[in-house]
């Protein structure tokens, strides 16, 4: 049985390790509530530049333009996003379980496949499971903003207009609530119609001037802002899944002080109860 020294001890160290926790657990809340916030904000101009492309796919193809061209067999290119660090529960595991599980069924049916990522801790993994890294990206900290990935944007966009690759897809974590955050994989190119528009005339769609010309001007931000928005998503992710995780930990380390401070009192208890009993015994033998 470990002495009331050792006990001390361990309870002084988990107090410092709860101290610790709880001040992550309230930055990560102060910072979840400002990346919640620009996530929702971006979330519209995302899914109305989609609708747009989307219509415009109806009236367009690959003749058109090269991002409309679908293409068979080639190199699939997966952009995955994760974060550079860790202490953030499940969040990583469950993301780089998804794409390795995506790796394997594309593996199965045939075909070439690379990775863009996006964050330390998924190009870690795909190096330990030897899955092919085209180009790494630090994560853009806690502030991504619009610049931040016209880089990313323009090697996707570049790549997929030369033909290396005949199909981009992202694969992030999707902010959902502060409680539930669940791996994504979204088709980001060749650009396809929306279900509910496939088959309908182009007649009914009208363009200003034309088709081409919104095309054109839609399509340097169209691939950017999918991008920036699965970063501000994973972002969200991040700080939710830290802060649940660092109360976890928190609650868990009150638990242990309690655990801990009743074993103190047991073996304090228990000294006492020796010490008196040999004091009796001492003055028995007199």
């Amino acid at each position: 049985m470990a002495s009331q020294r050792d006990i001390r001890r361990r309870i002084g160290a988990v107090k410092n390790i709860k101290q610790i926790t709880r001040a992550m657990q309230f930055v990560a809340a102060s910072k979840l509530k400002r990346a919640q916030d620009a996530t929702l904000a971006a979330r519209p101009y995302s899914e109305k530049i989609d609708e747009v492309i989307a219509d415009l796919a109806t009236v367009l193809s690959g003749e058109d333009h090269p991002l409309f061209a679908k293409r068979d067999g080639g190199t699939r290119l997966i952009v995955f996003i994760t974060t550079d660090r860790g202490l953030t529960g499940p969040l990583n595991t469950n993301a780089i379980r998804f794409a390795l599980r995506e790796v394997v069924e594309h593996d199965a049916s045939g075909g070439g496949l690379t990775l863009v990522t996006v964050g330390r801790k998924g190009r870690d993994a795909m190096r330990r499971a030897h899955v092919p890294v085209e180009a790494h990206f630090s994560g853009f900290g806690d502030r991504p903003t619009f610049g931040d990935v016209t880089a990313l944007a323009r090697l996707v966009t570049d790549d997929f207009l030369a033909g290396t690759y005949s199909r981009v897809d992202l694969v992030f974590t999707r902010f959902v609530s502060t409680l539930t955050q669940r791996p994504t994989l979204d088709r980001l190119l060749p650009m396809e119609p929306r279900p509910d528009t496939e088959g309908v005339p182009g007649n009914q769609f009208l363009f200003e001037p034309d088709p081409s010309t919104v095309l054109r001007q839609l399509l340097p931000r169209y691939v950017a802002t999918r991008i920036y928005q699965a970063v501000l998503e994973n972002t969200a992710s991040e700080w939710s899944s830290k802060m649940v995780a660092m109360k976890n930990a928190t609650e868990n380390a009150e638990e242990l002080i309690e655990d801990l401070t009743l074993s103190y009192n047991k073996v304090r208890q228990a000294n006492i109860t020796r010490e008196m009993t040999e004091i009796a015994s001492g003055a028995n033998a007199r």
